[in-house]
């Protein structure tokens, strides 16, 4: 009896089946990922516009709730209408206004001389090793005081004039800036530096070009915090011999027990430190347009 020739029955081996054959193998028209109709988004990335307003709305839903029915009695916190009723004839008479001025001055001031003392001591402290040994670590140390614990120093070497709240503010808000630049310098990927190198950039042209662009997430990360820093030390320094300003309003509603009062500075604060974020984050996004991130 004759074997039957070789290549009739084949070698039995996988490479001999037809694909479509073997076990375990895919239906040709079987699809390996789902339809785009069935795909469900891991994260949704859609622009909140105007629900950003939500969460507040809802705390002063419930403020007004807690207050009509008596749970949050007048003595407390006063009702959010007596608010509104008392920004409304603060604003009238003009000391409102006046008072945020005067806030937003030192705010503006200490904040543009922080982030500009926090930008340049970032670029110093990532770019070269000498800056990082002797500025990085003093940093590191500075940032483990807060800032206010400096307040009764600041009052034997400043005074209690302008020069103290300025000086604390800008301190306050370089803190924030400088950890965040410095950290988005150090992380620039080595490539962009050796082909910086290659191309033979200048260093001039290296901050411009790779170090500014690569630390500029990191910088508006920082620019947020440093925002919302400068108006919580701005509260505790006007304060503190301070004869203007959304803080010393606050100061003597506090003296005469009026919460209606302390509840329109809280809700200043809260709207100006509120609408700074939104200027920083807006800023950011069209800065940072070259991303594609979830914000983006």
């Amino acid at each position: 009896m004759t074997s039957p020739p070789l290549g009739r029955l084949g070698s039995g081996l996988a490479a001999d089946t037809p694909p479509e054959q073997r076990p375990g193998a895919l239906d040709p028209d079987h699809e390996l990922l789902p339809r785009a109709a069935t795909r469900r988004a891991l994260v949704d990335s859609r622009p909140i516009g105007a629900w950003i307003l939500a969460g507040p709305a809802l705390v002063v839903a419930l403020w007004a709730a807690g207050s009509a029915t008596g749970v949050i009695p007048d003595t407390v916190l006063s009702a959010p209408w007596t608010v509104v009723n008392t920004a409304w004839h603060l604003a009238l008479d003009g000391s409102l206004w006046s008072n945020i001025w005067a806030s937003a001055q030192r705010a503006i001031v200490g904040g543009v001389l922080g982030v500009s003392l926090a930008v340049l001591l970032a670029l110093l402290s990532g770019l070269t090793r000498p800056g990082e040994a002797l500025i990085d670590g003093t940093v590191t140390i500075y940032r483990a005081i807060p800032a206010l614990a400096l307040l009764p120093l600041f009052i034997v070497w400043f005074g209690i004039g302008e020069e103290m709240k300025i000086v604390l503010i800008t301190l306050a808000v370089a803190t924030p800036v400088y950890l965040n630049t410095h950290a988005g310098l150090r992380g620039i990927d080595r490539k962009y530096v050796e082909l910086a190198e290659t191309v033979g950039l200048s260093r001039a042209g290296f901050v411009r070009h790779i170090a500014i662009p690569g630390a500029l997430p990191g910088f508006f990360t920082g620019l947020r915090l440093g925002a919302t820093v400068a108006w919580l030390a701005l509260v505790v320094v006007e304060q503190v011999g301070a004869s203007d300003g959304i803080g010393y309003l606050m100061y003597k509603a506090r003296l005469y027990g009026l919460t209606d009062v302390i509840v329109v500075g809280l809700a200043v604060y809260a709207l100006l430190g509120f609408g700074t974020d939104l200027l920083v984050r807006f800023s950011a996004r069209k800065a940072l347009s070259w991303q594609s991130t979830l914000a983006h």
